[in-house]
């Protein structure tokens, strides 16, 4: 599932009280007891001067251990998680010399080494190339028949959020749910971003041509 909606709509603060980092003003939230959920953040909120490798930053992951040295059970589990996103041979780097993208993988992994139940992804797809990108939406619905539920907030609506199975569009309020197509209309992004935008539909799939900021700035939307 996606959530969509302008700078300040809530997005983050929604994966917040799922993650119960934070505290609702009104109502309640609720969930499964004993759920595994795991978060990826922002790439723009890391210190990637931090001194560690990859395989280091994603042995930082691990629950529960009592013991400060990681097993040679989970470093075998860190390289297998490492391999599968295709960033193995980055294990010795450090994380600032990677690519936005691996850096993303690289979040993935400590994601995955917990075997979480619910994945929560707070833009997911900023700062990558478009390939990453693609490869990311193919881990994901991956990761998804395997079981997991996956959450992830987004920006780009025409190269993320249309290719999602279902979508929110948020603005302080839920302003509306429903499919790609249901919430990537004309008339539900208008509500949602408070500005015009164009829609057309390319294959079945919709295309937003443009779109306005936080700022009311009007710009092509990522393909």
């Amino acid at each position: 599932m996606g959530v969509v909606g302008p700078s300040g709509s809530g997005k983050t603060t929604l994966l917040r009280l799922m993650l119960r980092t934070a505290t609702p003003q009104r109502g309640t939230v609720t969930g499964r007891p004993g759920l595994s959920v795991a978060y990826v953040p922002q790439l723009e909120t890391v210190n990637w001067n931090f001194p560690v490798t990859v395989s280091e930053c994603v042995l930082m992951a691990r629950s529960g251990r009592a013991l400060p040295w990681p097993s040679r059970q989970e470093r075998a589990e860190v390289a297998r998680v490492l391999e599968r996103l295709g960033i193995g041979a980055l294990a010795r780097r450090h994380i600032r010399e990677l690519s936005g993208g691996q850096q993303q993988r690289m979040f993935i992994a400590r994601a995955l080494l917990r075997r979480p139940q619910l994945l929560l992804m707070d833009e997911p797809t900023t700062g990558v190339d478009v390939t990453s990108r693609h490869d990311m939406l193919h881990l994901l619905a991956e990761l998804n028949a395997e079981g997991v539920a996956i959450v992830l907030t987004t920006h780009d609506l025409n190269g993320v959020a249309a290719h999602l199975p279902e979508l929110v569009a948020l603005h302080r309020t839920v302003v509306a749910v429903g499919t790609a197509r249901e919430i990537i209309s004309a008339s539900v992004l208008e509500r949602t971003f408070g500005a015009p935008m164009e829609v057309l539909q390319h294959l079945g799939m919709p295309v937003v041509l443009d779109h306005f900021d936080a700022a009311g700035q009007r710009h092509q939307a990522s393909a």
